[in-house]
């Protein structure tokens, strides 16, 4: 009976090393094969060069969006206003320029600093007013709605756009790299010297972890909460500045799909390397394997329903490999 019952514990040990190991490598294995496969499928079209500089040019305001979120996810809060953030701060960046004539430098420090505040009353309900924060951060996502409606009254501001304002996304001015690329890898760079190498990282990954400990420690849990929701709302507002740039308009609903888009990255990324837990590079491999598994149906040809399906999918794959890293971390 004892040699069964050390038999049984070594089988265990074995299957939960195979899935602690499929837990953490399954989206970057998942990636290189699905590039892989895309490759074979089209080699004239998909593996080269430009279809991968246009892959993270269209990945690159998810990335800094869903960078964003990740600061307030690792702080072990939610942030639904994103997307709707996003939305209003694309409108409000275009109409200080067409119609009240701000510089464009200006317009854009006026506008992150909005989404700073945005950000500032997310963590204020949250921490001081105790409010959940998905129903704190919905309500002020569906305040934010009708802020950017009553700012356009519904019709998006298109007439006037300057064209220094258009280049500042659809510009090259490094290299010939898309500056968008640039702005993503600048902001995921410093979010995670921020996150990884700081003082204040350390302070929130320990807020992450166990708020009760950390305040034992000392932290200020209420202030690093409010800072994760500052840094998401200052990353919504400049995706949605880039993307207003990139459309040449600001629109009251342009932005308001990249919330699901941010949470399945987010939630790939704890899946990534980690055992469920949040992090800025695992963020950024989620949002590649959404950005090349969008681009290979489009380059197949495949309807637009497919890309609701996959992305709806993924989703639930991302939070289902997080849980289970954070089961077998637990036990």
């Amino acid at each position: 009976m004892t040699d069964t019952n050390a038999g049984n514990r070594r089988l265990s040990a074995q299957a939960k090393a195979r899935l602690g190991f499929f837990a953490r490598y399954a989206t970057i294995i998942g990636l290189f094969a699905m590039i892989v496969l895309f490759s074979f499928l089209s080699p004239n079209a998909f593996p080269t060069v430009y279809n991968f500089t246009n892959v993270l040019n269209q990945a690159s305001l998810t990335m800094i969006i869903a960078s964003g979120l990740t600061m307030a996810v690792i702080v072990g809060e939610l942030d639904l206003s994103v997307g709707f953030a996003a939305s209003l701060h694309g409108i409000l960046v275009t109409g200080l320029i067409v119609s009240t004539g701000l510089p464009i430098p200006v317009a854009i420090i006026v506008v992150i600093a909005a989404g700073a505040l945005v950000g500032l009353v997310n963590g204020l309900v949250v921490t001081k007013l105790k409010v959940n924060s998905v129903i704190a951060t919905l309500g002020i996502g569906t305040i934010l709605t009708g802020l950017a409606f009553a700012y356009s009254a519904g019709v998006p501001i298109v007439s006037g756009v300057p064209d220094a304002f258009l280049d500042i996304s659809l510009g090259r001015w490094l290299f010939g790299i898309p500056n968008n690329i640039v702005f993503m890898v600048l902001v995921v760079l410093a979010l995670w010297v921020l996150v990884e190498h700081t003082p204040v990282g350390q302070e929130i990954q320990a807020v992450g972890g166990n708020p009760a400990a950390a305040r034992l420690a000392g932290i200020s849990v209420d202030r690093i909460k409010i800072l994760g929701f500052v840094i998401s709302g200052m990353c919504a507002s400049l995706t949605g500045i880039l993307l207003a740039s990139r459309l040449g308009s600001g629109t009251a609903s342009a932005a308001d799909s990249y919330l699901l888009t941010a949470f399945a990255a987010v939630f790939l990324g704890s899946a990534t390397l980690r055992d469920g837990e949040f992090h800025i590079f695992g963020t950024v491999i989620g949002a590649l394997i959404i950005a090349f598994g969008f681009n290979g149906l489009n380059i197949f040809g495949a309807p637009t329903f497919s890309q609701y399906v996959l992305q709806g999918a993924i989703l639930i794959v991302a939070v289902g490999l997080s849980s289970l890293g954070r089961s077998l971390a637990e036990s």
